[in-house]
């Protein structure tokens, strides 16, 4: 089976509840997924914005999740290092973990929460930006999955 992930905040392709958002608590929502492929040493997961007026907009840079690990729970603090070990990169608002939606005014944007099963965990310290996780990323990728919600104001 492919690899899925979900949110029990929103289903795919709908509303992001303002609770997780720069309108709101701004706190992240919780996440969950099946089993990974085989091998999985570590998962990462970027969420960003396609459709931000500067271009792709980061929104979170999460890596070194351990393998065994089958959900986020919400509100997942903002810090370089949590409890599991795993390790928040920088988003596109400058600082570490989770920046909720927070759009111009307009139409709603799409943002893509895509989870990774990697064969391996990565050296990067914690800070590390998306393109240079995307860059460790490369040749480790083993699964892949995304979950969308929108958000507009």
């Amino acid at each position: 089976m492919p690899l899925q992930i979900s949110s029990s905040a929103f289903s795919a392709q709908e509303t992001i509840p303002k609770k997780f958002t720069c309108d709101g608590p701004d706190v992240s929502p919780k996440l969950t997924w099946n089993e990974p492929p085989a091998n999985t040493k570590s998962f990462a997961l970027i969420m960003d914005d396609p459709d931000a007026p500067v271009g792709t907009w980061v929104h979170w840079v999460l890596y070194d999740l351990p393998p065994e690990t089958r959900e986020l729970a919400e509100g997942v603090a903002k810090q370089e290092q949590l409890s599991n070990g795993a390790r928040q990169g920088r988003n596109d608002f400058g600082k570490i973990g989770y920046g909720g939606p927070c759009p111009p005014p307009g139409k709603p944007h799409r943002y893509f929460f895509k989870l990774y099963a990697l064969d391996s965990k990565f050296s990067l310290k914690a800070g590390a930006t998306k393109p240079q996780l995307e860059s460790a990323m490369k040749g480790h990728i083993l699964g892949q999955a995304e979950l969308i919600g929108k958000y507009g104001r």
